[in-house]
């Protein structure tokens, strides 16, 4: 007996003493609940104020599984919960009976009038939760820019993830205590935190100009057949974006994250996706030429129809060799010959200090996740430099950039070489008041009078494209077209497949917009005057409609039929 009165003495002294904090906290869990309580999520709105991705309140249905799981569907109380929520009785029965859990989430996101016909009819063991669900007023509009949120409420892709801390706001918590059955006591200890509501976010996206861009990005690639492509629009003087837009996509109003083949569509293609430009790089190589005074617009060599980098011999896209030539002339036929005979004037150190200050090589800086650097390979990458490379880059092959990079390009050219960090947020508007994003000027990249010479000499290039392809009437325009051909993963590149691209700024004196349209994989013809400079005329003459710019030159009038 004092054996054994001793073993229980100390077994309760273990338990009293010993693991008293623990036993302790076990009990306190048991009898008190807690959950994280959040409360609105900002909106994403248009630079003028329009939603694009807003939270909508809702309830959810929490159903007590001990009082619901010996019921059968014909239950009067199951028949008029399930006839509210929409879900067959019998699925309801078996996830509460297939559970352990105190209750479960019958319904979730019920709109205000099925929530309130919930609460009417009064059933046992059923609770109704406040909730919130994410809507897209513009449908599908700038999916991959928006992104999406999971059930919780969290970003899980684009802005939505990126700008999740500030359109979350801060969460706060609810501690309760309950009986053995998971009842709330009625006088039981309850402890509230506030949340705070997210900001709402105004981006530099004007739903318009976007909504344009995907239109005529969604009939050019239906035209051509093509595989996909982006259309940027960018505000040269702020480096604001006024769309970007991409294809494939996706259907962000009806979602489905178990099919992993649509994971890909996901993200941003105009910042996440390299591709070697092609022949728009031609205008950086000329930049750079024309800002050295190493070259005008007027200056001449000879164009033997083959130009030689060690070892290795570059043609032009057409195989010609067309003589004495003008640097204009090179831009405006589109000669690699040319192209690698300006760069070979600058020489490798001055040609890639150019390159990136054009910003390519390293991520825009817009913020965003996935924003890719591009791939430029220079002198001082340990020996796998070669001649050939700065001979190939001068003309865009051999080097990699993203749609957004190329679109910054264009608009620094368009703001007098100025380059401005690109930017997608415009402000936040919080209860603490509003907080605006001023845009930020990078570097001086050219001089004003070598981006006047460059502008000018866009003009010249889109003046000799017949204008059944490009035509922005009443407006004079600048651009420069580009056919490059599909890089592989394996270094090398896919057979008869290109990327057709068409950059441009309008008007052309004092420039409003820089764009870039790119079109992936047409089939047919896949030259960029054919392919994306009609996107880019519509596009444009539209746009400059809608930003009551007037017009630079009188506008023909003809009669239907004419």
């Amino acid at each position: 007996m004092g054996v054994g009165t001793l073993i229980m003495t100390g077994r309760l002294a273990q338990l009293q003493i010993v693991d008293h904090p623990q036993y302790a906290e076990e009990a306190r869990l048991s009898h008190n609940v807690e959950q994280t309580v959040t409360d609105r999520r900002g909106a994403l709105l248009d630079r003028n104020g329009y939603p694009l991705a807003a939270s909508e309140d809702t309830f959810d249905v929490m159903v007590e599984r001990d009082a619901w799981k010996a019921r059968a569907p014909g239950d009067e109380a199951v028949s008029k919960l399930t006839g509210v929520i929409g879900v067959p009785a019998q699925q309801l029965l078996d996830q509460l009976n297939s559970t352990d859990i105190f209750e479960v989430d019958a319904a979730r996101n019920l709109s205000f009038e099925k929530a309130e016909a919930v609460r009417k009819a009064g059933l046992d063991g059923v609770r109704l939760v406040s909730s919130s669900h994410r809507v897209y007023p513009e449908g599908n509009m700038a999916a991959q820019v928006l992104g999406f949120v999971g059930r919780d409420s969290s970003g899980l892709t684009g802005l939505e993830a990126d700008l999740d801390s500030v359109l979350a706001g801060t969460k706060g918590s609810l501690t309760a205590e309950r009986d053995g059955l998971g009842r709330d006591l009625a006088f039981g200890r309850r402890e509230e935190v506030a949340p705070q509501p997210g900001a709402d976010v105004v981006l530099t996206i004007d739903r318009y100009i976007q909504r344009l861009a995907e239109q005529e990005l969604d009939r050019t690639v239906k035209e051509n057949k093509a595989s996909g492509g982006t259309i940027v629009v960018v505000q040269p003087k702020t480096g604001e974006i006024l769309a970007m837009a991409s294809r494939p996509t996706f259907d962000v109003t009806a979602l489905d994250l178990s099919d992993d083949s649509k994971l890909a569509l996901y993200r941003d293609r105009a910042i996440t996706d390299m591709y070697e430009p092609g022949s728009v790089f031609k205008l950086v190589t000329t930049a750079a030429a024309l800002d050295l005074g190493l070259v005008s617009p007027d200056t001449w060599w000879y164009d033997s129809g083959v130009f030689k980098a060690s070892e290795w011999s570059i043609h032009n896209w057409d195989f010609s060799a067309n003589g004495p030539q003008t640097v204009q002339q090179m831009l405006s036929k589109s000669l690699n010959t040319g192209a690698a005979w300006v760069a070979q004037q600058l020489g490798p150190d001055r040609f890639y200090d150019y390159v990136s200050r054009f910003g390519f090589g390293r991520p825009s800086g817009i913020g965003l996740s996935g924003d890719a650097p591009g791939r430029v390979r220079t002198p001082q990458d340990d020996g796998n430099w070669r001649d050939i490379d700065m001979a190939t880059n001068s003309f865009g092959q051999g080097i990699s950039v993203t749609p957004l990079q190329m679109a910054m390009a264009v608009a620094t050219i368009a703001n007098n070489g100025l380059a401005m960090k690109p930017q997608i947020v415009k402000e936040t508007v919080s209860p603490a008041g509003r907080q605006s994003n001023a845009p930020q000027p990078l570097q001086q990249v050219i001089s004003p009078a070598s981006a006047q010479t460059l502008r000018n000499m866009m003009g010249v290039v889109v003046d000799g494209i017949n204008k059944h392809y490009l035509d922005v009437q009443g407006y004079k325009i600048g651009g420069k077209t580009g056919t490059a051909n599909l890089a592989t993963a394996d270094a090398g590149y896919k057979d008869q497949a290109y990327i057709s691209s068409f950059v441009g700024i309008a008007p052309l004196d004092d420039p409003a917009i820089a764009v870039l349209v790119k079109i992936d994989e047409p089939q047919g013809v896949p030259w960029g005057t054919v392919v994306a400079a009609p996107a880019f005329s519509r596009l444009v003459q539209q746009t400059l409609t809608y930003l009551n710019i007037p017009p630079t030159e009188e506008a023909l009038v003809s009669k239907l039929g004419q």
